[in-house]
């Protein structure tokens, strides 16, 4: 049985079901295969983000940073709670039908945007065919005029430390737990493995995490992960640096780990041991050998900066390309890559691509960090703004953490943007629209914000670039 299609889209994570959804909107002829199969036995839309990734994991925040407000901060506005429980089935319930209703609207956007979804596993044979294996039936070949890569990635797992199916897991794994583990390792220190350690933390976890590098989010702006660092510190999360796992045993339903660090060989005794080193593309098997796709040593699919594979028919987009592994940065190359199938103009901007760790206090970035400015040799200025300072902030009871934002200190046009504190996800947007815009400090400055709101704190911040800062005292000079 053969098909033929406009477009192929292999992948319905975000990257993929984008794209989809744009080509359609093109005039395209679209079809979209995916394997993915929810714990009901049935295939579902939205790959492992909406799965079992970005949409559980933020319900779980919400729900546990609630039950910690109704614990421990309500009776600070007025409010008494008595008798505050947590139910974790309910919890995990509310999550589930979050997951459903999402991969739901999906089916629904396809079937509105007339999108062929094939449940199966596709596999890349040639430049314009793909193969689909579904899980039960016979192999069938679609004929495309191009096709879109998006297998998305999965968990690294380490081989010295395999997965069971309740004691030692992946970051799926750690979003299913039926009881609250008393002690919790957390092998990794990064964004899955700070949102999941404070998930269960919150929960009444003791939570250990081991970090192997000795920067704590090396990734961010040095004053970002230091305020991070004790911020998490603060609040009860044993995150211990330099520490590097070396063996794993269960023994008697306890996860026995042996680590090294600075002090030399430890050891430590959890329940539950969650693995969150970070995270693979899913291009095993993806395309045949007789296509000639080309991937580099690490398994990632080699594009140019419009996503174009070396075959002139074939692009690539999301985790399995180069780049930062988020959502919405695969969501915007499918995009662009419809465009470009389309005969249009298309072009992604990576310098303005935002990163969130939706912890609390919340992070996010976008641009260049202060270290990286200094390494390029670019001279900049620099203005930071406390949330302490903001009458928005006080009256919520939110005052940890700050804005800072980088400018270059001869054109004053924005650099980088850096923040920790209360909605930081949805504040960065600010700085997003500033960099993609090109603005300057003094574009942020001359631009009215409404009082009281955090977003005050961002022309704050931007004034406190030209030490112009309103709400903070001016730090004193010599004479």
């Amino acid at each position: 049985m053969t098909d033929k299609y406009d477009v192929v889209v292999i992948g319905a994570g975000p990257a993929g079901y984008v794209a989809a959804i744009r080509c359609a909107q093109l005039g395209l002829a679209t079809a979209c295969v995916d394997e993915w199969v929810n714990p009901q036995g049935r295939p579902a839309l939205g790959g492992t983000c909406l799965n079992v990734g970005c949409i559980p994991s933020k319900a779980l925040l919400e729900s546990s940073e609630l039950y910690v407000r109704a614990q421990q901060e309500l009776a600070t506005h007025g409010v008494t709670c008595k008798g505050v429980a947590l139910d974790l089935p309910a919890m995990m319930a509310r999550k589930d039908k979050v997951v459903q209703e999402l991969t739901q609207g999906i089916e629904q956007l396809f079937k509105s945007n007339t999108i062929t979804w094939l449940a199966g596993r596709g596999r890349l044979v040639s430049g314009t065919q793909v193969e689909v294996t579904p899980a039960d039936g016979k192999a069938q070949t679609l004929e495309a005029g191009h096709v879109i890569l998006a297998p998305g990635s999965a968990p690294v797992e380490i081989d010295h430390i395999p997965l069971t199916d309740d004691r030692i897991v992946d970051s799926a794994g750690a979003l299913a737990f039926d009881s609250v583990p008393r002690r919790l390792g957390v092998i990794g220190a990064g964004v899955i493995g700070l949102e999941l350690g404070s998930v269960w933390q919150r929960l009444g976890s003791e939570v250990i995490l081991l970090e192997a590098q000795e920067q704590f989010l090396s990734m961010t702006d040095a004053q970002l992960g230091r305020e991070a660092l004790r911020q998490f510190r603060k609040q009860g999360l044993d995150i211990r640096l330099g520490a590097r796992v070396t063996e794993c045993e269960i023994k008697r339903s306890k996860v026995h780990i042996e680590y090294e660090d600075a002090k030399g060989r430890e050891q430590e005794q959890v329940d539950r041991l969650i693995v969150a080193v970070g995270r693979r593309p899913n291009t095993e098997g993806l395309a045949s050998d007789e296509s000639q796709l080309l991937l580099d040593e690490w398994g990632f699919i080699h594009v140019n900066e419009q996503c174009r594979t070396n075959l002139p028919t074939v692009y690539a987009i999301g985790d399995a390309v180069r780049g930062p592994m988020l959502a919405h940065k695969g969501s915007e190359e499918g995009v662009m890559v419809a465009e470009l199938i389309a005969g249009h103009h298309a072009s992604l901007n990576y310098d303005a691509v935002p990163s969130v760790i939706y912890t609390q206090p919340e992070i996010a970035w976008v641009g260049k960090t202060e270290q990286a400015l200094k390494t390029e040799g670019i001279e900049y200025r620099s203005g930071v703004f406390p949330f302490a300072a903001s009458g928005r902030a006080r009256a919520a009871g939110q005052t940890d953490g700050f804005i800072k934002l980088l400018a270059d200190a001869e054109t004053d046009r924005l650099l980088g943007a850096h923040m920790i504190g209360p909605h930081a996800s949805e504040l960065v947007a600010q700085a997003v629209l500033a960099l993609e815009m090109q603005a300057s400090a003094e574009d942020v400055m001359l631009t009215v914000f409404a009082h009281p709101t955090l977003s005050e704190s961002f022309h704050e911040a931007a004034l406190a670039v030209h030490d112009r800062a309103i709400h903070v005292a001016r730090p004193r000079r010599g004479k």
